[in-house]
């Protein structure tokens, strides 16, 4: 699979200290194991001259004290809190000074965000997604950029999940319903 640099942008879905390092809230080895690969693709795409475009899950603390339904602290508890270092993209992934940061509070990286109009004004089509988790904010991001007409890439080996079971239906559904799957060795940026 061959994407055009000018045209693509890597999506680095959520790939936080309070996800992927051993002492976060919500660790899940699964999305430590996918931190080297990760980084693998976002430097053949920063060499290529692709966009990196890194996602936050960041929650205020007093967030959901005033929902009605919709409380990701009642599912999962307290995380990624506002100001915290679980909320901190983790060290082996650096943010370039070239880099962009979307922070999102759910699970869809468009759902109340610049993120669609940052991609439409930069005439990005093609989204190569990777990041963690694979069932949650990955599948809402892809399915959501799909909705909106980008090109949703799965990168199947670049992507963690709690369970196995997790990170299989989540990509069989992508490839089903609004994107594609590849490993991070099939895609090219030329």
């Amino acid at each position: 699979m061959r994407l055009e640099p000018a045209n693509t942008a890597v999506v680095v879905v959520d790939m936080q200290n309070g996800f992927c390092h051993p002492d976060g809230s919500l660790y899940a080895p699964g999305s430590e194991a996918v931190v080297e690969p990760i980084a693998e693709l976002v430097d053949r795409a920063r060499d290529a001259g692709a966009r990196l475009l890194f996602t936050r899950d960041v929650h205020p603390p007093e967030q959901f004290d005033d929902a009605h339904y919709y409380d990701e602290f009642e599912q999962w508890g307290e995380h990624v809190l506002e100001g915290s270092w679980e909320a901190e993209i983790v060290d082996e992934l650096p943010v370039e000074a070239a880099d962009d940061i979307v922070e999102k509070h759910t699970y869809d990286a468009f759902h109340n965000t610049e993120l669609e109009g940052w991609l439409n004004a930069r005439g990005i089509d093609d989204l190569v997604i990777c990041g963690t988790l694979a069932n949650v904010c990955v599948l809402h991001t892809g399915g959501s950029a799909g909705l909106r007409d980008f090109r949703p890439i799965m990168v199947e080996d670049c992507i963690g999940a709690i369970e196995d079971e997790h990170h299989e239906y989540a990509l069989e559904h992508a490839a089903w319903l609004f994107g594609e799957v590849e490993p991070s060795d099939a895609i090219e940026f030329a």
